[in-house]
């Protein structure tokens, strides 16, 4: 086996790592909602995530096509070595959020990742795309998220009001099987996506692949089956800051947060072919339909470090990736 080979295969077992920290890092996502409320208990929920998932990463390339046009490295074992930088910054990043609990994003994990290595080495950033595609959707997403939160859960409020409260509870109960399935969907689709971007990357890094070519079935398995594993494994502590912390949810504000939650993640995946934050849009969604209860209902002390979280993450995954493509240049010499 060449170097050359030996370095890809190294980056795409490091890619379907990092896919399967996303899955249990960001498990909650989809279900901790669900499971505060006691719509669904944990293990169906994760099971029916699980599923979902994997389902989610078959329906869609446009997200993994932009994640592998951030960053345009070298056609060599070099350019592998600063996409496997990045991955590594995005991991370390990953599991340090994870460890304190705190729901950021992996997505931006990655995305901070590939520019950090990149800088770091001096090779192109395509900041156009960055801007677009990364930074303006990590900004407005969550607002938005936020206001429609709030006001679907408001436009609940009034069309029952007048129902009996009992029974409304066993109603959305129910109904957040559905919400949280879509919301499980979205996030196969677009955070599995952004692990096939990655090893088409190197695909293309490495002459396996030309752009303009599909995706390789092979790719889209591996990244499906990856982050459906990492989702069954659980992510209880992260599970514990959405479902909890940030505020006490009933089956109504459940279902309205994830609901709109899984709209703005179809949205950006088939629309603006974005790869947004689903650890952003649903937390966002939670608080806004939590506001509607009353605005001392949010734990906004949570909300300022679950915030700190959020702004690190570029530049933290960032500078890890530039140290890992330091070392890695400095030992394998490439």
């Amino acid at each position: 086996m060449s170097a050359e080979l030996a370095i890809i295969v190294t980056v795409v077992v490091v890619a379907l790592v990092f896919d399967y920290t996303n899955g249990f890092h960001d498990a909650a996502n989809a279900i901790a909602t669900s499971v505060s409320t006691r719509a669904l208990t944990p293990r169906v929920a994760l099971a029916m995530a699980a599923v979902m998932n994997f389902v989610g990463a078959f329906l869609g390339q446009k997200v993994a096509t932009t994640v592998s046009e951030v960053i345009s490295p070298p056609s060599d074992a070099h350019g592998l070595v600063i996409v496997l930088a990045g991955l590594l910054g995005a991991i370390a990043w990953n599991m340090v959020t994870w460890y304190f609990g705190l729901p950021s994003s992996s997505s931006h994990a990655l995305i901070g990742g590939l520019v950090g290595s990149a800088v770091a080495a001096g090779t192109v950033v395509k900041w156009d795309t960055v801007v677009d595609k990364v930074l303006i959707p990590m900004i407005f997403s969550p607002l938005f998220a936020f206001a429609a939160g709030g006001l679907v859960m408001l436009a609940i409020m009034w069309i029952f009001r007048r129902a009996n409260p009992g029974r409304a509870n066993r109603r959305f109960r129910a109904a957040q099987t559905v919400s949280a399935a879509a919301m499980a969907l979205g996030h196969g689709l677009q955070d599995a996506q952004k692990t096939m971007g990655v090893i088409f990357l190197a695909l293309l890094t490495g002459g396996y692949a030309s752009a303009g070519d599909d995706l390789p079935l092979w790719v889209i398995f591996s990244a499906a089956a990856a982050i459906s594993l990492g989702t069954w494994s659980g992510g209880w502590r992260i599970m514990r800051t959405l479902g909890r912390r940030i505020i006490d949810l009933d089956p109504a504000r459940g279902f309205a947060a994830e609901s709109v939650a899984a709209s703005v993640l179809y949205t950006t995946a088939y629309v603006y072919e974005a790869p947004i934050s689903t650890t952003h849009t649903i937390t966002s969604a939670v608080m806004g339909v939590g506001a509607t209860k009353r605005l001392s209902a949010v734990r906004w002390g949570v909300a300022r470090s679950i915030l700190t979280a959020w702004v690190l993450t570029f530049p933290a995954a960032g500078l890890v990736a530039a140290g890992s493509y330091v070392v890695l240049y400095a030992v394998l010499g490439i």
